[in-house]
């Protein structure tokens, strides 16, 4: 069956703080400054908002805060709103805001609002991701376990596979950085060059250092609403064509002897639902621009074939062509993406509906892509172990 949302909820205000190492700023401020630029930008006040989602996937890395909706309830005083928090791995923001596209196509709610938020910088080494891991995971599988070491197994085999040198995958990184450079609120805003990758500390082989994302602070937010009162608020409302969420192959992906390690099974299925329900026949042509969830840069090139633009093993031609620049046939991660924004995991997928809808609007300043009508998101969590596609439209 398919979930149908096809214009059925409209985003009318969204918000993002600045992502980088925001040491001067707590969870909760995190939270009321990208809800609060949301209000203003959908022309609300709190006290409208009848429910909320909160993504927090890893509230031990930020003082434990976000364990609950309560987290949410205080930094906004958001006391007489039922309050959902949601988890799930790196997919958790667009996961919180389909569920709250849900609640409000059913008709139990009229306007809601989805805050993602993360701290990431302000533990130690042992307190991070990696330490988690390492304390808490599988007695032998979570033992040594890195994402950088996981994904590095994809890029060696789809190097090898397809003939790919590195100097395809510095092409990704150096796109990013470039787009990074004009977005105001990315954690890095710094062009590099391909000697500055290819000098860069290797990390997991064949993985850099600009191969990498930066685990980062922040918060983003969106209020979204029935179709039908769209005009209601805000002044420029975007509609919701399709949301698509799957995770076929369970937590241990690098384990499953079905894993060819050149695609993810679970953005191509996330990708067939948004595409069924928004109408999608020909993403390259139907999709003007696309934020993609570039944890490392060989997942955004994977992701270019899984979802579509182009085909396997054809992923290397979409970059080197400038395909997926701005100025291309289909500019993806205008933003600078993860690469250069950084991942605060439950604020990012947010944050890329931001983006979108800023080009949709034509407010994307120096990043804007001309008559951009259709976009997409693109949020992948664990280690391809779950995906969330989203379409919008103006």
């Amino acid at each position: 069956m398919v979930e149908d949302l096809r214009d059925k909820v409209a985003i009318v205000g969204v918000g993002s703080t600045a992502f980088g190492e925001n040491f001067d700023k707590g969870y909760a401020d995190l939270i009321v400054e990208a809800a609060y630029e949301a209000f203003e930008d959908a022309a609300v006040s709190p006290s409208q908002i009848q429910a909320a989602w909160l993504g927090t996937c890893f509230p031990d890395s930020g003082g434990y805060q976000g364990n609950a909706g309560a987290s949410l309830a205080d930094a906004l005083s958001l006391y007489d709103a039922p309050i959902s928090r949601v988890a799930n791995y790196c997919a958790t923001g667009t996961d919180a805001f389909r569920n709250a596209c849900f609640a409000v196509a059913s008709g139990a709610y009229d306007l809601v609002l989805v805050v993602g938020a993360e701290k990431m910088r302000d533990v130690s080494a042992r307190e991070s991701l990696v330490g988690q891991v390492a304390d808490t995971g599988h007695p032998v599988l979570g033992k040594g376990v890195t994402a950088p070491g996981m994904f590095a197994l994809f890029a060696t085999r789809y190097l090898d596979r397809f003939g790919v040198g590195r100097q395809t995958l510095a092409k990704v990184a150096i796109k990013n950085h470039r787009h990074g450079s004009l977005n105001p609120k990315a954690h890095f805003r710094k062009e590099i060059t391909l000697e500055q990758y290819l000098a860069a500390p290797m990390i997991a082989d064949p993985l850099g250092l600009y191969d990498c994302c930066p685990q980062t602070d922040g918060a983003a937010a969106a209020v979204i609403c029935r179709a039908d009162l769209a005009a209601t608020f805000g002044e420029e409302p975007i509609m919701v064509k399709g949301i698509g969420l799957a995770n076929p192959v369970g937590e241990e992906l690098p384990f499953d002897p079905r894993s060819d390690f050149v695609s993810f099974q679970a953005t191509k299925d996330a990708a067939r639902r948004a595409y069924e329900q928004s109408g999608i026949k020909d993403p390259l042509k139907e999709i003007d621009v696309a934020e993609l969830h570039d944890c490392f840069t060989i997942t955004e090139l994977l992701t270019y074939e899984d979802l579509g633009f182009c085909r396997q093993g054809e992923g290397a031609r979409f970059i080197e062509d400038g395909v997926s620049s701005l100025g291309g046939e289909l500019p993806v991660n205008t933003s600078g993406g993860l690469k250069s924004c950084g991942h605060p995991i439950g604020a990012s997928g947010i944050r890329m509906i931001g983006e979108i809808v800023g080009q949709l609007r034509g407010r994307a300043g120096a990043r804007q892509v001309k008559d951009a009508t259709r976009g997409l998101i693109h949020n992948l969590g664990g280690l391809g172990a779950v995906t969330c596609v989203i379409v919008l439209g103006s």
